[in-house]
């Protein structure tokens, strides 16, 4: 490979780092073709980007870059493919997919919310992150329910003074 491509694909590993939010460093080299295919299919469908990397050009733009990923490096061995998105867990609930058949794709670490994972037996944990987005909508949730209630409480109580105060008129007369 020649220096200036290899300089382009080092510029394209950066500009995917900074685009997503979130990777998976996986091993899917055990897929043949077909798995392979469906594998890419299942990524595009749930917007996911897979790209399958050299470890040295990807050490080199992690290097690059201004987070320091080196967590990462001891596990950067073999055939790499990395997954990228921007929902934190839908790269870990993929693989999980894949997996129930054999232990492929192998998750080597993930990148996701500022933390490591490194190993595959972090995959479950993986699996029940929440997003950003769903984080905030949990908050919002919770800062809803007390004003709910009194809501609540008010409109009932209404009913139930309209209530007494009908059941006071027919009394009346």
């Amino acid at each position: 490979m020649k220096k200036e491509d290899k300089n382009t694909a080092i510029e394209q590993i950066i500009l995917t780092i900074r685009a997503y939010g979130c990777f998976y460093v996986t091993d899917i080299s055990a897929l043949n073709a077909a798995k392979t295919s469906a594998l890419r299919r299942s990524c595009f469908k749930k917007e996911i980007k897979l790209m399958v990397v050299k470890n040295t050009l990807l050490i080199k733009a992690l290097e690059s870059l201004d987070t320091d990923y080196s967590p990462l490096y001891e596990v950067l061995k073999g055939n790499t493919a990395l997954m990228f998105s921007n929902v934190s867990n839908a790269p870990a609930k993929l693989i999980k997919e894949f997996r129930k058949d054999k232990d492929i794709p192998a998750l080597k670490a993930a990148y996701v919310e500022e933390s490591f994972y490194i190993g595959a037996d972090q995959l479950d944990a993986l699996i029940h992150i929440k997003s950003k987005n769903e984080l905030i909508g949990d908050v919002i949730a919770l800062l809803q329910s007390p004003a709910k209630n009194v809501i609540s409480a008010l409109q009932s109580g209404g009913n139930i003074l309209h209530g007494v105060l009908k059941t006071l008129e027919e009394r009346k007369n």
